[in-house]
């Protein structure tokens, strides 16, 4: 059975199974959320904000807790959307404001123009840069070095 979970600040709600994630909606809903690890909570690009109806999620597991740690823009009501499974109706969900970039080529376009929001990077949830900033080719050099450490990450994940 599908329960109901409301985006905000967008007013927007999104049909989710019952023990299925709350990534699954969000994407049904044609939000642009990031699923940089392949919703194995590992990285930061699916973390949302719990407004209410924390009790009708699954508890956090310890790979998220792990993850969330390392997150900057944690709060106590922070869970990662590919970890939470949705439980019972009630659950009201914000996504943090800016956007995550997850390749090179969306960094090329972007290159001389002024950040419409802000730009985050996508294990930590750091700001990379600033709403209204200009976007500099030292984003290139930042976001290798991010593909080069989620690829070693996901590599040790793989042998334990």
């Amino acid at each position: 059975m599908a329960k109901t979970v409301k985006l905000d600040p967008i007013n927007q709600e999104a049909s989710v199974q019952t023990q299925a994630n709350l990534l699954s909606g969000l994407l049904a809903s044609e939000l642009n959320v990031l699923r940089e690890c392949g919703g194995r909570g590992m990285c930061a690009t699916c973390h949302v904000y719990v407004k209410s109806g924390m009790d009708s999620l699954s508890p956090p597991n310890r790979r998220e807790q792990r993850t969330l740690e390392v997150i900057t823009t944690t709060k106590l009501n922070s869970r990662l959307a590919c970890q939470a499974l949705v439980m019972g109706e009630g659950v009201v969900i914000e996504l943090p404001s800016g956007m995550y970039i997850n390749s090179i080529t969306d960094i090329e376009s972007l290159i001389g123009r002024r950040a419409e929001q802000n730009i985050l990077h996508p294990l930590d949830g750091k700001v990379l840069v600033e709403s209204g900033k200009l976007i500099t080719r030292s984003m290139i050099s930042q976001l290798q070095d991010t593909q080069v450490q989620i690829g070693s990450y996901l590599a040790q994940s793989k042998e334990a």
